[in-house]
């Protein structure tokens, strides 16, 4: 009797998937696309309807060979490509690839790989989605029209092999963007008042703030304003207006979605966003556990649904009963805040494909990484399913003269849910502060005044994190993109990482800026929001996928033959320096590169000299009066520096002027449109001169 055929894509499913069907089925793996659009053209004959020109990808004819071997001897085939429209389309490609449009096949999906959710897909197969196949054709050609469309632009502006996408390019004009806010920000100084304070009864200290004045909130915004209120309190009496007690809760958190389960990895465990989803990867299509062999741990990882299925919360039902007690079950299921529109909405959150399964029962078999970001998954999952916390809140005004002062203190009276999970974001006080304990006839003591200077801070520089947060919320790409799109601009060199943060290279800015100037719908955030809302639209059936391409196309053809006319008016020629080649004697001009500008001999390949780029800016640097030029930290980020280094050691993140500041005499720097002084103590600024401005 003939084998059925079921095609994974991933071989480190076929393992754990065998396991559960046994010897009447043969399990290959597709190894992901077998088929793409050519690499050495467009591939997308926009004369005739747009249609996509696929072949098969290079490597993969002796998998192909294997696969229609296979299939010519199977019953039935099953295509069990991952339940996403990436999945869907690989299904479409095998059935054109091993021609079997004639044969008995079937399309299954399961969300997690266990045995009764592998055996229940083969009692519920289905046809290809072909809505879902049309959106990531569609998606695909987009992304390659503006690849291949304007990268060989870039290419003749800046002479490297650089790169533009869809999402890509937006993804890093949010960046630059932020970049420039900080850059142009200016710090303002203000000022904080705190009294120590005793209460009689218990002898303790306790901090109060100061709030204001009898007419309501204060904020002191200078030195003299400081020292005029502790004047005026002078030995005023600290009493107790008043004191007010609320009780709150905090509702538990919702399961992980793929954005939420990369921000809080990246928060809490220092993961990436590539690792989590590398290792999340591996705890959905299998882990190798003591005594009972290859299972899948969570739930599908690409996923924007927080529902929990009928089952599921069951189970969690059961659980949290049996180990915690009934009062901490949660009343209802924390439910969806979309609804199940999307593909990836279709799913449900990312979970333990069982709950019973807990993190310190096997943590032998799994990995250090596995075990931390699985633990971090069963235990979200778990708290969603359990009651919310709560707390007592009290909150006391204390009068100083004309004055006032506020204190406050909560503290957690059930624990609900945070009995086993809080955030990374959440730091709630566990020790009872003297504050819950105070009465308006509690007896104050002054002890002391804390008296403290304060700069306001520039916008946060982005994190992998906060870049995803800022996407998902702007509507830009989707779970499954966000890691791809910023390896991309990573390996690109358009952005490097400094500890956790993200900041922009010299290339980086170059780039943005031609996409900017030539390109402003394709790096438009609104313009690939609403572009987003489309493709979902393909995906949900109620838009067609090639009017989506139709009405594309035509724009960013004209923006690239408009932007290819100017770059011919413009005849780039390399620029020429100063600098003789030692070796050869000839003026070295300047090149681009991966890490951005350096200088090579005109003589190539003849002579292949070459040697960094120090380009002066024309300011004589304040601690040794040689020349500042501008450098890089060796991941790319740009500087201000001394021509001497290492001999002289001045730094400095924003451009610096001639000019002297008039008031303390510091180096000033370039911030936005003013000019500022460099020491924020002083705090002097002024509007930039057009001619620094033109630097």
């Amino acid at each position: 009797m003939a084998k059925n055929l079921v095609i994974v894509e991933s071989p480190a499913k076929v393992k754990t998937i065998k396991k559960f069907l046994g010897s009447n089925y043969q399990v290959m793996a597709s190894q992901g696309h077998v088929r793409d659009l050519p690499k050495s053209q467009l591939g997308i004959d926009v004369e005739h309807d747009f249609e996509p020109k696929y072949i098969t990808i290079r490597g993969k004819g002796e998998l192909l060979a294997q696969l229609r071997k296979e299939a010519k001897k199977a019953s039935k085939i099953y295509l069990a490509t991952d339940p996403d429209r990436e999945g869907e389309a690989i299904s479409w490609h095998l059935i054109h690839s091993l021609h079997l449009e004639d044969k008995n096949v079937a399309r299954i999906t399961f969300n997690e790989i266990t045995k009764s959710a592998v055996k229940s897909s083969l009692k519920n197969p289905r046809e290809i989605d072909m809505d879902l196949v049309d959106s990531q054709q569609a998606r695909r050609i987009l992304d390659r029209m503006v690849g291949y469309e304007i990268s060989p632009l870039l290419w003749a502006k800046v002479k490297r092999g650089l790169s533009a996408g869809r999402v890509q390019s937006v993804a890093l004009r949010i960046i630059c963007d932020r970049e420039e806010e900080i850059d142009a920000f200016i710090p303002q100084e203000y000022y904080t008042l705190d009294v120590i304070l005793k209460e009689a009864k218990s002898k303790k200290d306790f901090v109060a703030s100061f709030y204001g004045n009898k007419d309501g909130k204060m904020d002191i915004s200078d030195k003299e304003t400081l020292d005029k209120i502790v004047k005026e309190i002078g030995d005023s009496e600290f009493k107790i207006a008043s004191v007010k007690k609320s009780n709150r809760e905090k509702k538990p958190p919702l399961p992980f979605t793929t954005s939420t389960m990369q921000q809080e990895a990246f928060k809490a465990l220092n993961f990436n966003i590539q690792k989590t989803m590398r290792i999340a990867q591996q705890l959905y299509e299998g882990v190798d556990i003591k005594g009972e062999g290859t299972v899948g741990l969570i739930t599908y990882l690409r996923t924007d649904s927080t529902r929990v299925s009928d089952e599921a919360q069951e189970a969690a039902k059961e659980f949290i009963s049996e180990n915690y007690g009934e009062e901490f079950l949660g009343a209802t299921n924390a439910a969806t805040k979309k609804k199940a529109t999307k593909v990836q909405d279709a799913h449900e959150a990312i979970r333990p494909s069982n709950i019973m399964r807990t993190p310190a029962e096997i943590k032998e078999s799994l990995s250090r990484d596995q075990f931390r970001l699985y633990q971090l998954i069963w235990k979200r999952f778990a708290a969603s399913q359990m009651c919310a916390a709560k707390f007592e809140n009290t909150s006391a005004k204390i009068s100083a003269g004309d004055y006032v002062f506020s204190a406050s203190a909560s503290k957690r009276i059930f624990d609900g849910f945070m009995l086993i999970y809080t955030s990374a974001d959440e730091e709630e006080e566990k020790k009872k502060n003297i504050v819950n304990d105070l009465t308006e006839e509690s007896v104050l003591k002054f002890e002391s005044f804390e008296e403290k200077q304060h700069f306001t801070q520039p916008p946060a520089h982005f994190t992998e994190a906060s870049l995803v947060h800022t996407l998902e919320e702007l509507g830009i790409g989707r779970p499954s993109t966000y890691s791809p799109t910023i390896t991309t601009i990573q390996k690109r060199r358009y952005i490097t990482k400094e500890g956790r943060n993200i900041y922009v290279t010299e290339l980086g800015e170059v780039v943005n800026k031609i996409m900017k100037e030539s390109f402003p719908s394709v790096v438009d955030e609104n313009f690939t929001a609403t572009m987003e809302s489309l493709l979902d639209g393909v995906e949900e059936g109620t838009v067609n996928w090639k009017s989506v391409v139709e009405n594309f196309y035509p724009d960013l053809h004209e923006s690239v033959v408009k932007a290819e006319k100017e770059l011919e008016q413009v005849k780039i020629e390399d620029e020429v320096t100063d600098v003789i080649c030692e070796e050869c004697g000839r003026n070295m001009v300047v090149k681009y590169g991966p890490h951005g500008k350096f200088l090579a001999c005109p003589g190539f390949p003849d002579c292949r000299n070459t040697k960094p780029y120090l380009e002066k800016i024309g300011v004589k640097c304040p601690k040794c009066e040689k020349d500042i030029v501008i450098r890089k930290t060796k991941k790319g980020r740009r500087f201000f520096g001394c021509e001497d280094y290492p001999n002289c050691d001045f730094m400095s993140w924003q451009r610096p002027v001639e000019k002297p500041c008039p008031k303390c005499n510091s180096f000033m720097v370039i911030k936005g449109n003013k000019t500022v002084c460099s020491d924020p103590e002083c705090g002097y600024s002024e509007i930039t001169s057009e001619n620094d401005a033109e630097k």
